[in-house]
């Protein structure tokens, strides 16, 4: 009897463990994802804001994060091969820290850039981020080209968002 009972509750676990579905939900939902960020003059960056027919760019990262940095000079020395593009900087970090950031880096002329704090820490889970920089890219329509973790040369990202 209790080797049945071992069988029974060893089966249902297994078939319980093989129903999870652990498909991240970037996956299932393979557009650009419903993000809110906060900027630091207060207002709030959300998907609705970015222009349509225009390919995206996510960018999760970290302002000390140094491969972080280094993919922020790659991209900011390219922005006339990424002037189309909507690039969208997010961040669990300070407000402030993003702040200086975005001064360091010489983002704020650049009308395609939005860069604010992910305060719901909405996008990690939903990419299932597990190194920075991390970098989802999008088609013109919407659509998701690739993900990456760690830095990606311009030019790979320029090929996926003209597809």
């Amino acid at each position: 009897m209790k080797k049945t009972a071992f069988f029974l509750i060893g089966l249902l676990l297994a078939v319980s463990l093989v129903a999870q579905d652990n498909t991240p939900p970037f996956k299932k939902h393979p557009t650009v994802p419903p993000f809110t960020l906060e900027h630091h003059d207060g207002k709030k960056i959300t998907k609705d804001q970015l222009k349509k027919g225009a390919p995206v760019l996510i960018m999760f990262f970290s302002p000390q994060c140094d491969h972080c940095q280094k993919q922020t000079r790659d991209l900011v020395s390219n922005m006339n091969k990424l002037k189309n593009t909507q690039i969208v900087l997010a961040s669990y970090q300070p407000l402030a820290e993003l702040k200086a950031f975005a001064s360091d880096y010489k983002l704020n002329p650049h009308a395609n850039i939005f860069i604010g704090r992910d305060a719901m820490f909405f996008l990690p889970p939903f990419f299932k981020i597990g190194a920075l920089p991390f970098l989802a890219t999008y088609d013109k329509n919407g659509a998701l080209v690739n993900v990456h973790e760690g830095n990606v040369t311009v030019e790979e990202l320029i090929k996926e968002l003209n597809r």
